[in-house]
């Protein structure tokens, strides 16, 4: 039996997070795991200024994962300003925790009263083969649908076709970009929430 927790009681006690209720599709079987005893990975929102440095260095191992240079999206500002434009209520940064290693990410911002953006989907190498791109996607879709948001845009690179393939199982369709991508062949999508 999988017991689900998007954030460990403790945090959730300190926090007095809304969302304190168990949310289905937030836990996904560790890599690390041999069976007995296995840890779970779990789906929790990044608190500042605590995970700060976590979230840097996922980032920055999303950055490495391409071969594209991302550096016209001036991440190092970003990275400077967090939480940022991810501040909530508008705005969250997911993180896959696997007992205290980050695994994975994922984050939304506000574009604009009905319209959020999701950024840096990312899964490690050692967590991936185990649908837990697909449990980020969907839990933020649910937090992008808590916060009012009507729809969320997204784009994403040609190299990742994995990606291309998730979003399009999750009902995203080409869309209008939302913000400044000059990568050729990157597709720009988006999907209705609400």
């Amino acid at each position: 039996m999988v017991e689900v927790l998007p954030l460990s009681a403790a945090a959730w006690e300190r926090k007095g997070d809304a969302h304190a209720s168990r949310v289905p599709g937030t836990v996904a079987p560790s890599p690390r795991s041999g069976g007995i005893g296995r840890t779970m990975i779990v789906i929790r929102r990044a608190c500042f200024p605590a995970d700060r440095a976590a979230v840097v260095a996922i980032w920055r191992a999303y950055l490495a994962s391409t071969a594209t240079d991302l550096s016209f999206q001036n991440n190092e500002r970003e990275f400077a300003d967090l939480p940022g434009r991810y501040v909530a209520p508008h705005g969250t940064i997911l993180l896959a925790d696997d007992g205290g290693t980050i695994v994975g990410c994922i984050a939304m911002r506000r574009v604009d009263d009905r319209i959020c953006e999701m950024k840096r989907l990312y899964v490690g190498p050692t967590a991936r083969g185990r649908a837990l791109g697909k449990r980020l996607v969907e839990r933020l879709i649910a937090e992008a649908t808590a916060a009012g948001h009507a729809e969320m845009r997204l784009d994403v690179l040609a190299e990742f076709a994995a990606a291309r393939r998730l979003y399009a199982s999750l009902g995203f369709g080409d869309a209008p970009p939302v913000a400044v991508n000059p990568v050729a062949g990157t597709a720009f999508l988006g999907r209705v929430l609400r």
